[in-house]
């Protein structure tokens, strides 16, 4: 892991968002699928590890050696953000920069300020087919008590928040729409719009190429 960089300033920002072809709802079987529909949808898992792959490193099991010889760990990047350790891919560190100078500049009237962040892990947490952006070294979850993955597995879902009637995910977090809102306009995208409501969860799938002018 090599140390953090200098950090860039927010007028080297640019804006975009996340590239759909990344989305994981694209990626998910569904009952009843057709077999085009299920094509599609292997043809897009397949796309997504070609493409993470290339960009971030190749995780165990997943991807093709001539894609990229090195894992994720191979780039991995301490950082920080909003104050807190964090470790992630390399590339990913000034989008979080471009992220952090924007919530201070647009949502400094909210008092809420994190106390936990993760950022890469060694091993997938999902099962099968897919492969959690963690590995990666491009997702990162804010406060998980705070910010509940209502429709996780295990003990994620047991939070008692969970268990409110709401009309919207933002009802049951503690950090403020504004933030997914500065998160969402860098090319991150955030996971409580995926049917999981991962609250916590923002994954950068924006072109790493693309983050500063």
């Amino acid at each position: 892991i090599s140390p953090p960089p200098s950090r860039p300033t927010a007028p080297q920002c640019r804006q975009q968002p996340a590239q759909e072809f990344l989305l994981r709802k694209g990626q998910i079987a569904k009952i009843g699928a057709s077999a085009s529909e299920q094509r599609a949808i292997e043809e897009a898992r397949r796309r997504s590890i070609e493409y993470r792959t290339r960009h971030y490193g190749r995780v165990s099991g997943f991807g093709r050696r001539s894609d990229n010889r090195h894992p994720p760990s191979f780039y991995a990047q301490r950082t920080t953000f909003m104050g807190l350790p964090l470790v992630v891919s390399r590339k990913v560190v000034p989008a979080l920069a471009c992220v952090e100078a924007a919530l201070k500049r647009e949502c400094a009237a909210e008092s809420y300020r994190p106390r936990q962040v993760g950022g890469l892990r060694s091993e997938n947490t999902f099962k099968d087919y897919e492969v959690s952006n963690h590995t990666y070294g491009i997702a990162i979850d804010i406060d998980p008590q705070l910010n509940p993955c209502c429709h996780c597995v295990g003990f994620w879902a047991e939070n008692p928040v969970c268990r409110k009637k709401v009309s919207t995910p933002y009802e049951r977090m503690a950090m403020p729409k504004c933030w997914v809102e500065v998160f969402e306009r860098y090319g991150f995208y955030w996971l409580g719009h995926d049917e999981l409501e991962d609250t916590m969860h923002f994954d950068f799938l924006g072109d790493p190429d693309r983050v500063l002018e």
